[in-house]
């Protein structure tokens, strides 16, 4: 019940405090599970993001349930899921009733323009700790230095190339990758 209660709490403080969504809460997930807890390690931290960025739903939720399922099972995932979305969810439920320009208001519209500078060091930071942390195989960052370079590239002539189709493509780059370094072994054994 404990470690339900801390799992609960460690993702409701991070729901709260945490601006811009899931990317933004990557680095803090990590600070906290990792760093303080020490619930997960840091490549199972990069397995997580991974997995959570291709499944379906929000990239902060899927962590939290991962990490709550390795903790304490279903009823870890439940509590860390309720705790990272409660936040977020009152907020907005509180704001949606009580005000109706809260967005006109001077000083909360300034404050949401320097949090969106915030958000945006998070999310580097997020990535940074990535790469520091990646495989230091030639490969791994082949394939990360292709991706950034045709995403810029998408983004500087804004071509119409989604960013889903460039992470299919990785993948797919990476299981020929895998099953042909499989294959080569599996010979050398023979």
């Amino acid at each position: 019940m404990n470690k339900l209660l801390e799992l609960f709490l460690t993702f409701v403080k991070i729901g709260a405090f945490t601006f811009g969504g899931g990317y933004a809460m990557i680095s803090i997930i990590e600070d906290n599970c990792v760093e303080k807890k020490k619930w997960i390690t840091h490549d199972e931290m990069m397995d997580i993001t991974v997995i959570a960025e291709s499944t379906p739903g929000p990239i902060a939720i899927n962590c939290a349930t991962f990490v709550g399922h390795k903790i304490a099972g279903l009823a870890g995932a439940v509590c860390a899921t309720l705790g990272v979305v409660l936040p977020s969810f009152l907020i907005i439920f509180v704001i949606s009733s009580f005000l109706d320009n809260f967005l006109e208001i001077e000083i909360i519209a300034k404050a949401f323009y320097g949090i969106k500078v915030a958000v945006g060091v998070l999310i580097l930071d997020a990535g940074i700790k990535m790469f520091k942390k990646m495989s230091k195989k030639i490969f791994p960052r082949v394939i990360m230095a292709l991706s950034c370079i045709t995403m810029f590239f998408v983004q500087m002539f804004a071509i119409k190339f989604s960013a889903i189709s460039l992470m299919l493509i990785a993948g797919a780059v990476g299981l020929v990758a895998f099953l042909i370094q499989g294959r080569k072994k599996e010979v050398s054994v023979e």
